[in-house]
């Protein structure tokens, strides 16, 4: 028996209105709550959150001295397609992409890491 159902990921940033609407974009939510340091997009799966962290450092990605703690993983039908609108949306991608032809590796606006993949199964 699960002892929890998934609710919600927040990412610290500095900036929650502009990482809340490109993670709105992204995976298709739309904003629902909105406060000066709190931004929260609802999605048919769950809540992706934008927190303001004074201060906030953002990740590096392959490298130690800021790490990068965790990242997400989207799943998408068409790799091309997907990493052209999500640097359209303001996402960055990484110089460093080990599977290219399966996933692909990038940054939100805010500097968090996340993947683009096509071998992830959906769920639904």
């Amino acid at each position: 028996m699960a002892v929890a159902r998934f609710a919600s990921v927040v990412f610290d940033c500095k900036d929650p209105e502009e990482l809340s609407a490109f993670w709105a974009a992204m995976v298709g939510g739309e904003v629902a709550v909105t406060g000066e340091d709190f931004v929260a997009v609802r999605t048919s799966r769950g809540w992706f959150a934008a927190m303001r962290v004074p201060d906030h450092q953002p990740p590096t990605w392959g490298d130690a001295d800021v790490p990068k703690q965790m990242h997400i993983d989207l799943s998408v039908d068409d790799l091309d397609e997907a990493e052209a609108e999500a640097i359209r949306l303001g996402a960055r991608l990484v110089s460093d992409q080990p599977a290219p032809d399966r996933y692909r590796i990038f940054l939100d606006p805010a500097g968090h890491p996340f993947c683009l993949s096509i071998q992830i199964p959906d769920v639904a």
